[in-house]
């Protein structure tokens, strides 16, 4: 259902020159959810991302927050706060002056601005270091300040561009949780740019998947991740075989593919251990390739190595069709 405080983008459109980045794309963002658009670079994501945040002007269509067109509007003005990929500290500023800088732009005097970083600074647990340089913290740390500099504004979303690609592996699954329980806490609309799958199932709770510059699919995580509807859906979000039986294609998840007696015929071309099962890659006689995800105790009952005949079989109900 829709509110008055959601964001809707009607017929968005974003042209360079003959070039279309972003073509035709309507989309409702329900108040208090967190979605990730994905997809590959050039997709469109990130033009999207900065259309809503008021740093590329809209071709065509509008952008509607509150019920309100905010397209022609500056950024300050819109409702919207934008975390950028690189952070963009001011060197010069420490901690607190950075998060109170859009604050003092906006003319609001030094004791209500600082408080207000302050409380900010409280909430992604930056408080000791409110006096510190940019360049006197670590990646994860500058990440926390810029965070805080974006919602002290009091948003009612939050745009934020790629905002872990920066981080260590160990680094960003930890800054994930602490993105989800500050989104929960604030209960504002965070809308996330990734091209990570892993990323935006473990924040989203809607995913918009974005392919040559339209919207491919969108809809709660589990739903895009279980029910891909079209081929570069299912491929792109990974863990999915794509095959044509029948002359239909139809998606299959790898961990549904199972070694039987009798099935589609196959020959195992890799073989890789990954602890709680095997990856096996076989090549079917049509030449499709299907990636098998076996249990290893099932796997070292009966190897298998790559040369070998097996025969692959699984659940009828499991497969997916997917739309041509």
């Amino acid at each position: 259902m829709r509110s008055g405080q959601d964001l809707e983008l009607v017929h968005l459109t974003k042209r360079y020159g003959d070039t279309l980045a972003v073509r035709d794309v309507s989309h409702v963002f329900h108040k208090g959810s967190y979605v990730c658009l994905l997809g590959p670079s050039g997709c469109g994501k990130s033009t999207t991302l900065r259309m809503i945040a008021g740093h590329e002007a809209v071709s065509d269509g509008a952008i509607l927050l509150d019920g309100q067109d905010i397209s022609a509007l500056p950024p300050a003005q819109r409702g919207t706060a934008m975390m950028f990929q690189n952070y963009a500290l001011f060197p010069h500023l420490n901690v607190r002056d950075n998060v109170a800088f859009s604050l003092r732009m906006k003319g609001v005097d030094k004791p209500t601005r600082h408080k207000a970083a302050d409380e900010m600074l409280a909430l992604v647990d930056m408080t000791q270091f409110a006096d510190r340089l940019p360049d006197q913290l670590s990646g994860g740390q500058q990440q926390r300040v810029a965070l805080a500099r974006a919602l002290v504004t009091k948003p009612k979303v939050l745009l934020l561009d790629e905002p872990l690609s920066a981080l260590d592996p160990f680094l960003r699954i930890r800054m994930r949780a602490e993105l989800k329980r500050l989104q929960r806490e604030l209960g504002i609309t965070f809308i996330h740019v990734t091209h990570g799958q892993d990323e935006a199932l473990a924040l989203a709770d809607e995913i918009v998947v974005m392919n040559n510059a339209v919207i491919e699919q969108a809809g709660p995580a589990r739903d895009v991740w279980t029910a891909p509807r079209t081929e570069f859906v299912a491929r792109f979000m990974g863990g999915h075989n794509v095959i044509s039986l029948d002359g239909q294609k139809v998606a299959l998840r790898a961990d549904d593919v199972r070694l039987g007696q009798t099935g589609l015929p196959a020959t195992v071309t890799a073989v890789e251990y990954q602890g709680a099962h095997v990856a096996l890659t076989s090549t079917t006689q049509s030449g499709e390739e299907v990636l098998a995800l076996v249990p290893e105790t099932t796997f070292f009952a009966t190897p298998k190595n790559p040369g070998d005949a097996i025969a692959l079989t699984w659940d009828e109900g499991r497969l997916h069709r997917l739309l041509a």
